[in-house]
């Protein structure tokens, strides 16, 4: 490519000719036939824009509120792993950038650093995504760190009771190194035997009934042995017990869930379908905005205590896009998914990792 990158598909493919292909495929890859993940990008361009003329703009202000933290735009980075595949560095240089934007960062439990390495790396408002695990105790463990290092809010991932079937990963036979985080707790040395230890690492920490069995990554290993897929809605009560800060619940597509959500008291959701990554031929985000922000608003109506907080999450190519969901007056942000433009120029600790 010729000159400096001017958006973020040109920044892709800086990241495809930098990165090895396995972790380059990791990044971008979705799940199955990667429909969800095409439809993400296809359903924007279904939309288009009915501008109003004549409008003083001559002073513009971006700048927001989240769970009251401001922020300078409508936008967050979004919790994505193992930013050390792509940068040296890793997630330290995200939150530093986070902290350049004035953004918050919400940091991953796959992250290639810890959360006390991130805290310490500058004042970013930082949020920590979790799963939760069937060892109950590793997972308040991980809570009280977070909470202890002054991070302000928990994001609950509950879109993936089983990790979606990438393709790729199983033919790059997808090597996951060491989760930071859990070093202590869990190992990564599962048998793989004809597949990667992408796959065996999942398969130590996941529930094996609600797991694909064929030979692929050790991330679908881990997941499989160490991750409680019996968790559902009831324990939410459980997770509000071992923390004071607030919970937010990224993963929801219908307005069933928005509802329930309401209902059991969290202070926010991510509307996600994971960036394709999870549950393939699931809808793209931004077509169930509407279902899901309508729900919240008959809700309020009804006198029932409305979420704080509903944010958007997908893969995320232009300033029109978070346009286009502001303007549905759905959402009070737009959550970024970042997971394609690292590994180059992106990375600089003045650029937001989008």
């Amino acid at each position: 490519m010729v000159g400096e990158p001017v958006n973020l598909n040109e920044f892709q493919e800086l990241a495809r000719e930098a990165l090895p292909k396995m972790y380059y495929d990791f990044y971008a890859g979705g799940a199955e036939d990667q429909y969800t993940l095409e439809e993400n990008m296809e359903a924007f361009r279904r939309i288009m824009i009915q501008p109003r003329i004549l409008v003083d703009v001559s002073r513009i202000d971006l700048s927001t509120n989240v769970l009251g933290y401001n922020i300078s735009a409508p936008i967050l980075i979004a919790p994505t792993a193992l930013h050390k595949l792509a940068h040296p560095e890793g997630e330290v240089v995200t939150a530093r950038a986070a902290a350049a934007c004035k953004t918050i960062m919400a940091l991953s439990f796959t992250s290639s650093c810890t959360l006390e390495e991130v805290a310490s790396s500058c004042n970013a408002v930082r949020f920590f995504q979790i799963y939760v695990y069937k060892r109950r105790d590793l997972s308040a463990l991980l809570v009280q760190r977070a909470e202890r290092n002054g991070y302000k809010a928990l994001v609950l991932t509950a879109d993936s009771p089983r990790v979606g079937r990438k393709e790729a990963d199983i033919k790059n036979k997808m090597i996951l190194p060491k989760l930071k985080n859990t070093e202590r707790f869990l190992s990564l040395e599962a048998s793989s035997d004809n597949g990667s230890d992408l796959e065996a690492f999942t398969k130590e920490t996941k529930d094996a009934s609600f797991w694909w069995k064929d030979n692929g990554s050790n991330l679908a290993a881990f997941a499989k042995e160490t991750k409680d897929a019996s968790f559902c809605w009831k324990d939410i009560e459980w997770l509000s017990t071992i923390t004071n800060m607030p919970i937010l619940i990224k993963g929801l597509l219908t307005r069933e869930d928005a509802i329930k959500a309401v209902k059991v008291g969290v202070a926010g959701i991510v509307v996600s379908n994971h960036g394709g990554r999870q549950l393939d031929y699931a809808p793209a985000t931004i077509t169930v905005l509407e279902e899901a922000g309508l729900s919240l608003y008959c809700l309020a109506k009804e006198r029932l205590s409305l979420l704080s907080t509903q944010l958007v999450c997908w893969c995320v190519r232009h300033g029109y896009w978070i346009l286009v969901a502001d303007t549905l007056h759905l959402s009070d942000f737009i959550y970024i998914q970042g997971k394609l433009a690292g590994g180059s120029s992106c990375w600089r600790e003045n650029s937001c990792f989008l």
